[in-house]
């Protein structure tokens, strides 16, 4: 699997949910806009019911480590999902594939991961950026580690066993943080 980014750019972050809704519709911006809001695993994301939300959280058991997920929802995000809501009141799924409604009588699917993946990787060609699935996940990282720089934080919210995974997770390289030790002085 091809190693993706974090996105550093609040710029390039705008961009990209441009790009998405311009060449592959409002779907594929929201699972951006969402996914950089949620900092889930994509298959985490992308099975999210509607029923899982509850208030004003998100109650989860990941898919890959089994543990319970109680996710606060930000104004966006619950913007974003009242929108799809709106648009899709008989939608199961969160992001609930369009294919699977054409085909009578079979039972609704969440939009594939091939499907973002593909999409991701078209824009990520474009604005010339390893962009992936998991870019969503690591830039909500940096950019939390960026305005509190407490790893044990992202750690935290990452739901990470270790420090050294999550610094690596996020892009964060010795010699930043050789220079964060460098700049501050007290």
């Amino acid at each position: 699997m091809k190693e993706v980014e974090a996105v550093k750019s609040r710029d390039t972050i705008k961009l990209i949910s441009y790009l998405l809704k311009r060449h592959y519709g409002q779907q594929m911006a929201d699972v951006w806009e969402i996914g950089l809001n949620l900092a889930l695993r994509i298959s985490d994301l992308l099975a999210t019911r509607f029923s899982d939300i509850r208030g004003d959280k998100l109650c989860i058991t990941e898919q890959k480590t089994g543990k319970q997920a109680k996710i606060l929802l930000n104004d966006k995000t619950k913007s974003l999902i009242e929108a799809i809501r709106q648009r899709h009141p008989d939608h199961v799924y969160l992001f609930q594939s369009h294919r699977s409604h054409q085909v009578q009588r079979t039972e609704p699917k969440p939009l594939s991961r091939r499907a973002v993946t593909k999409a991701f990787a078209f824009v990520g060609e474009d604005i010339q950026l390893a962009l992936g699935t998991h870019s969503m996940r690591k830039t909500r990282g940096y950019h939390l580690y960026q305005s509190c720089k407490d790893i044990s934080r992202v750690m935290h919210m990452l739901r990470h066993q270790s420090e050294a995974v999550t610094l690596r997770y996020i892009g964060l390289t010795q010699q930043q943080v050789d220079n964060d030790f460098a700049q501050l002085e007290i």
